[in-house]
C-alpha cells in the first residue's frame, strides 16, 4: 500500500473527483479527513469510503464553508488538536459558473474566487505549521484554465483556474526548500454531479452540440471518470512522485495534446 501511515485531507470530499482520490487513498492505506459543506452527504461518503479502506485505515469528517474565512479556519485548527502531522492536502474544493461573460455577477466572481482560489491559498498556508516532511500539495485544477470549448462559456471559470495554476507553480518554488511538493491535476471533462448541473440549463440544441463535440475531441473516445483522476492523486501523493513539483499534469483523455 503506497499510503500506509499517511494522514490525507482531501476538500470537497463528500462527491465527485473528491470522493473517488479519498476512495483511493482509503485502499491505499491512508488515513482520512473529508471536508465538505452538507454534513449528511460527508456522512454517506465517509461509509463509502470506509468500504474501500485497507488496513487500520481511519476516516473523518468536516463540515465548513471554505467559502468563508471561519470555515478556513476550523479546518486547520481541527488538524491542528489532532498533534498529528498532516502529509497530503488535496485542494479539490470548487465551483463551476460556466455562464456567458457578460452575465456573469459580482456575486458569482466574488464567490469562484472564494472556493477556486482563495480557499486553496488559505487553507494551505493556515495548514503548513502541521504539513509534515516530504508532504505533498495537490491543487485540482482544469483544462478549462488554457482550453476552451465552442459554445461553452467559460471565463469567469478559466480566470479561477488558471490563477489556481500560478498559484501552484510559485508555492513549488516557495515551499520546496521545506520539502513541501506542490502540483496540480487539470482533468477534462470529468462525468460528475458537478458538471451534469453546469451544463442543465443549457438549451437542448447546444447540449447536443456539446456532446457530439466531446465525442469528436477526445483521442480516447469518450469523458473521464472520477477514478482516472484519482489514480493521479494517488501517484502524486505517493514517494514515487518524491523529485515531482511544480507541474499541471493534463488527465483528459488526449484532449489537449493537439
Amino acid at each position: 500500500m503506497r499510503l500506509q501511515g499517511k494522514r490525507a485531507l482531501v476538500t470537497g470530499g463528500s462527491d465527485g473527483i473528491g470522493l473517488a482520490i479519498a476512495e483511493a487513498f482509503a485502499r491505499e492505506g491512508a488515513d482520512l479527513l473529508i471536508v465538505g459543506r452538507d454534513a449528511g452527504k460527508l456522512e454517506t461518503a465517509r461509509s463509502t469510503i470506509a468500504q474501500h479502506a485497507k488496513g487500520n485505515a481511519a476516516v473523518e469528517t468536516l463540515s465548513a464553508d471554505l467559502a468563508t474565512g471561519a470555515g478556513i479556519d476550523a479546518v486547520a485548527g481541527h488538524v491542528g488538536q489532532s498533534g498529528r502531522p498532516l502529509d497530503i492536502l488535496v485542494n479539490n474544493a470548487g465551483v463551476a459558473y460556466l455562464v456567458p461573460f457578460e452575465t456573469v455577477s459580482a456575486e458569482q466572481f466574488q464567490h469562484s474566487f472564494a472556493l477556486n482560489v482563495t480557499a486553496a491559498f488559505f487553507l494551505t498556508q493556515k495548514l503548513l505549521p502541521h504539513l509534515g516532511a516530504n508532504a505533498s500539495v495537490i491543487n485540482i485544477s482544469s483544462y478549462f484554465a488554457s482550453k476552451m470549448i465552442p459554445k461553452r462559456p467559460s471565463s469567469l471559470y478559466s480566470l479561477s483556474k488558471g490563477a489556481l495554476n500560478s498559484l501552484t507553480k510559485s508555492l513549488a518554488f516557495e515551499l520546496g526548500p521545506r520539502g513541501i511538493r506542490v502540483n496540480a491535476i487539470a482533468p477534462g471533462t470529468i462525468d460528475t454531479a458537478m458538471r451534469r448541473k453546469s451544463i442543465v440549463n443549457l438549451p437542448a440544441e447546444a447540449q447536443a452540440e456539446l456532446k457530439a463535440y466531446v465525442e469528436r475531441s477526445y483521442p480516447l473516445g469518450r469523458i473521464g471518470r472520477p477514478s482516472d483522476v484519482a489514480g493521479m492523486a494517488v501517484h502524486l501523493a505517493s514517494e514515487e512522485a518524491a523529485w515531482t513539483s511544480g507541474g499541471i499534469f493534463a488527465v483528459d483523455g488526449g484532449y489537449t495534446a493537439g
